[in-house]
């Protein structure tokens, strides 16, 4: 999978995309992860990106001009690209848009910033709009780090144990069961005995127990999603 990100914050990923699993999957060759500086792609001469807004008003707006000619120049490497908008007036980020989206090959990322960006990107460049959720970041550097790590985990082969994905929470709209590891005591609190017996089908059903009542007490509106399906 390739994923082009563009930003004006480049620097910003250096962290995210040198570490744990994003870092694991690229030196894989199973992900491929390239940053571009939307300010490369203005043809201002001061390699400005933003101007204020028609009609007045706070804040400034990224033009439509560098964005076009950055994702432009992107889909002349990978025409079948789908592009997406990080904003808050997106479509929530879920564990399910987030498997759809593992499964393409090539992804844009546009991280909006300032006051907002021009709408006819929104209405003539970009596929898919995606928020975090119901809350306004300085820009969509985060949001777009946060996609990437989501879906370079769901990568297969890039996660050691194959099965780590089928008993995470938000699978099958269930929260994920606790865990517990060494010491089986620790400040008089002990783990679950069952957890300790080495009958993996009674396991398996505590866990599935558990899974259910955490969902039940944390996220019941995610059995209500069960139900309807």
């Amino acid at each position: 999978m390739r994923i082009d990100i563009i930003t004006i914050f480049p620097k910003m990923f250096e962290a995210v995309l040198g570490e744990s699993m994003v870092k694991r999957a690229q030196a894989k060759k199973k992900l491929r992860v390239l940053v571009h500086d939307l300010r490369k792609y203005s043809q201002d001469k001061h390699k400005k990106v933003d101007d204020r807004p028609f009609g007045g008003g706070s804040g400034m707006v990224i033009c439509c001009q560098p964005v076009f000619k950055a994702v432009e120049a992107l889909k002349r490497v990978n025409p079948q690209a789908k592009v997406v908008l990080l904003t808050p007036q997106g479509r929530p980020l879920t564990q399910g848009l987030a498997k759809g989206l593992a499964k393409l090959e090539n992804l844009i990322l546009i991280c909006g910033h300032y006051e907002g960006i021009d709408e006819r990107v929104r209405q003539h460049l970009v596929d898919q709009e995606i928020s975090l959720g119901d809350y306004v970041l300085t820009g969509g550097e985060l949001p777009a780090m946060v996609l990437v790590d989501a879906l370079a985990r769901l990568i297969p082969g890039v996660l050691g144990d194959k099965n780590s994905l089928k008993f995470e929470s938000f699978e099958g709209n269930l929260l994920e069961y606790p865990h517990y590891t060494r010491p089986a005591v620790f400040r008089n609190w002990p783990a679950p005995q069952v957890l300790l017996s080495g009958n993996h089908t009674k396991i398996e059903e505590w866990r599935k127990k558990e899974a259910l009542k955490r969902t039940k007490q944390r996220r019941p509106d995610l059995l209500l999603k069960k139900r309807s399906k």
